[in-house]
């Protein structure tokens, strides 16, 4: 994985609550392993229902709604966002699973609720050409006058800021687990 430090970009928005993974890559696109090309798929059944509906190739950060991300296990999703050039999730909340895979794939996901949202999500809506900066290392949302932080589990920030897959992570315990199989030995 590409390790994860500073990303700075205009936002693509989708403040609508419930996007589920169905809606963000439809299943009839999922009949692979290719992750290439999915980010022409992101969203299809939403941009063919609205054709003024896109999102914004150069955008490199998603302020998205409440609960982005719910329904069925489809890593396939985060392929799509991370196909298109998505490194940043910003929303409320999100899916379970997605988060999961989220984290599996390097696509950072923050959470920000209440006013902190409200706030950036305002700011966004109001001046869409201005930039965001997202920072892993210091845990901040800037855009204009607003300097928000955020929370993430220390040990996935690490990962992130490492740029470590699974096999990655486990490989710097190969030295434990090679003495731990002779011990068993």
């Amino acid at each position: 994985m590409t390790p994860w430090t500073i990303v700075t970009s205009r936002a693509a928005i989708l403040p609508d609550a419930d996007i589920d993974t169905d809606k963000i890559l439809p299943a009839r696109f999922m009949k692979g392993l290719d992750r290439r090309g999915l980010g022409a798929r992101l969203f299809a059944d939403m941009r063919a229902i609205d054709t003024r509906f896109a999102i914004d190739p150069a955008a490199r950060i998603l302020v998205a709604g409440r609960n982005f991300g719910s329904g069925s296990s489809r890593e396939h999703a985060v392929w799509a966002l991370a196909d298109h050039g998505i490194r940043c999730v910003i929303a409320p909340s999100f899916g379970g699973i997605f988060s999961g895979n989220a984290a599996t794939n390097g696509l950072l996901l923050v959470a920000l609720a209440g006013d902190d949202y409200a706030a950036l999500l305002d700011r966004v809506e109001r001046a869409p050409d201005e930039c965001i900066t997202v920072s892993l290392v210091d845990r901040t949302v800037i855009v204009g006058p607003l300097n928000l932080t955020f929370a993430i589990d220390p040990d996935l920030r690490q990962v992130l800021l490492d740029g470590l897959d699974d096999i990655d992570r486990t490989l710097r315990h190969a030295g434990a687990i090679d003495a731990f199989e002779v011990e068993q030995a």
